[in-house]
This record gives C-alpha cells, structure tokens and sequence, in this order.
C-alpha cells in the first residue's frame, strides 16, 4: 500500500505536498513564509490584510499605502520560489476587489477568499477572454450550507464554480465563522463538516464533470491529522500555527515566543470588535478590554466593512499589528487552538518533513 502524501491537483495546477500554509494578518504571512512554503513543495499563502499600513501610525492614505505593498509582497515571493504562491483575501475588507485584481495582475497561483462569502467571479476573470489568467479561486467556509450557496450562485449566474473549497472548522486561530455555542459542538466539529460539504458538491463535480479539492482547515496539526482528513475525502489540509513556529514566518521573535510560552489555558475565545468570536493568545492588553477598558481610536480608513470604529472597544488592526511586533501592552495575538503544543521554532523545510513522515507512521 502506497502511503506517500497524495499531490494536490486543482486542475491544471499540481501541487507536490497536500499541505496549504494558512493566510495569517496582519503582516504574519507575508513573502518570505509564503516563499519558504513554496520550496518546501506546499502552498505558500499571504496575506493581504494592513499590509505595512499601521507600521508608524496611521498614514494619509492607508488603502493605496495596502495596494502597493500587497503587489509588492507577491512580487518578492515570485522571486524567491518558482512554487505555488497565494493570497488569502477577506470578502469583509472595504478593498476586497482591488486586493483581488492586484492579486491576479501579478500572477498569483491561488486566492483563498475568507471572512465572507465571495458569490460573485472576479469580474477581471469574466473578463478574460483570451485566458490569460491563470489564477484559481477558492473560497473558504464554514459549513456545507455555505459552500452550497457559493457553489449554486457561481452555477446560475456565472456558468462556472469555483476551484475547490476551503472548509474552515472552529479550531482554528483568529476569526472563525461559528457561533459562541456552535465551537464546541460536535455536530459542527471539521470531522463532521468535510462529510457534508464533499456530498453538498459532488452535484456541481458531476454536472461540471471535475473534481473539486475540498480542504479540511482548523486544528489540523500533525501528519497523522492530514492523513485522518484524506481518509476522510478531503484533497489536502490547510495549516496556521505550525508555520507560525517557524524561522521563515514574518512575525517577531516576540510573537512566536508568544506561541512557545502559552499554555492550554491560555488559548480563549473572544469577542472581536467587527462582532465575530474569534480564537487568541489571553494577555493583559485582552483583559482589560474584558473589563470594559475602551483604547481610544480614530479611523482614516474604514478597513473592515463591519466595523463601526465610533463603537467598538479598540482597532483590531492596530492591534493585530502591534502584536506582528511583538507589542503585547497594546495587542495580541490570534492562534490555533493547538498553539500551546507549540515547543520550539524550526525550519520550514523541517517541518513538512516532519509532516511527512508523521503521515507515513500513521
């Protein structure tokens, strides 16, 4: 029996390792992790969240600021890996559209489409008549009723579906799409999410007649986690934390050792500012919001569309950037539920290495 990690095909693009590095803002998967991931046959992901935007404080015009160093970043991992390189975009950001056209101008492999439902195909790629862009789209969700409602509106409005699905379940860091009581759930568990969402798309597989990659993200931290989700039917896994504890990762000394010092305990669920729970580090700087501490904020550019900055408790995006610097008195860090088995800080290479011979043991 043949138990090598299976390639991950999105039609024409074959990826050598099933293994997609997770998009991480602000500014913690940038070039140089995507880049590094690449080479090491998976697929490396940026993200393009605030990119350099709140370095310094606020600039005159953060939105061109993002813009600029966005094509700047995909640019830089083109030149350091000839893999497969993505860009992980949140519907919810009030540039979505530029981050996606910028991302496909420059020659993206992937877009992973998250934060949202992403019901409509880049107009830049409607556009393209003569196929000269390559890019695929995958959108990432949270349940089979959402991959289902993409899926249908692509169909009907589109006469096309997307290239695969990300399937996001509530162990993941950062924001995730669950309800506060729907996190520990089993019936909302990814082991029972991939199930549904493979039956929710085999209709659109038959009546396109290809296959559609569906990837198990959330929690999946080990090679014998990749190899329990393929079991499952998914093509790949999509990982965060793991590539956080590496040298390559665009994040501080201080924020990985952020990830090495946690605990079990430590890892908490809280209510971020634009409404959604989302999974972090605890520190100072999140209890104090807890009590009722408000840090003053001026907004120059409403970043995320749900965000109401004259309401909410303080910036995300100052302090998701404050914490890239490792500046826990005024942030803090968003993480996997498995963080805390984070222990020490390796090379990429390293680890899908490990990964894989984690998979061939299992």
């Amino acid at each position: 029996m043949n138990n090598k990690m299976p390639k991950l095909i999105f039609g024409d693009l074959v990826v050598d390792k099933p293994i997609i590095q997770g998009g991480m803002g602000v500014g913690i998967s940038l070039s140089n992790l995507a880049a590094a991931v690449a080479n090491a046959g998976g697929i490396g992901v940026i993200s393009s969240i605030g990119i350099n935007v709140f370095d310094g404080g606020f600039k005159k015009n953060p939105r061109e600021i993002n813009k600029i160093s966005l094509r700047e970043e995909i640019r830089k991992a083109k030149q350091k890996s000839n893999g497969v390189i993505g860009v992980n975009i949140m519907v919810a950001v009030s540039d979505f559209i530029d981050h996606v056209n910028i991302s496909i101008e420059e020659g993206a492999d992937i877009i992973f489409t998250g934060a949202g439902l992403q019901l409509r195909v880049p107009e830049i790629l409607l556009n393209d008549t003569e196929g000269k862009y390559k890019t695929k789209v995958i959108p990432i969700v949270s349940s089979a009723r959402a991959a289902k409602l993409i899926f249908r509106t692509w169909d009907r409005k589109f006469k096309r579906i997307p290239d695969g699905v990300v399937v996001e379940g509530p162990l993941a860091g950062g924001h995730i799409g669950f309800k506060m009581e729907e996190i520990n759930d089993p019936n909302f568990q990814l082991e029972k999410l991939i199930p549904e969402v493979i039956s929710t798309i085999k209709f659109f597989e038959d009546k396109y007649k290809k296959k559609i990659p569906i990837i198990a993200g959330g929690g999946v931290y080990t090679g014998a986690d990749i190899k329990k989700f393929i079991k499952l039917g998914a093509s790949g896994v999509q990982m965060g934390t793991r590539f956080v504890a590496t040298f390559e990762c665009d994040a501080s000394q201080k924020f990985k050792d952020a990830y090495i010092k946690c605990k079990k305990e430590d890892i908490v669920i809280i209510k971020s500012p634009v409404g959604l729970p989302g999974r972090a580090i605890n520190n100072q700087y999140l209890k104090d919001v807890s009590s009722g501490k408000k840090v003053p904020i001026s907004c120059p550019w409403k970043c995320l569309i749900p965000c109401d900055y004259k309401y909410v408790p303080y910036c995300i995006a100052f302090a998701l950037t404050n914490s890239k610097h490792g500046i826990f008195d005024k942030g803090f860090a968003f993480a996997g539920a498995n963080a805390y088995r984070v222990n020490k800080i390796i090379p990429v290479k390293e680890l899908i290495t490990t990964l894989e011979k984690e998979y061939l043991e299992a």
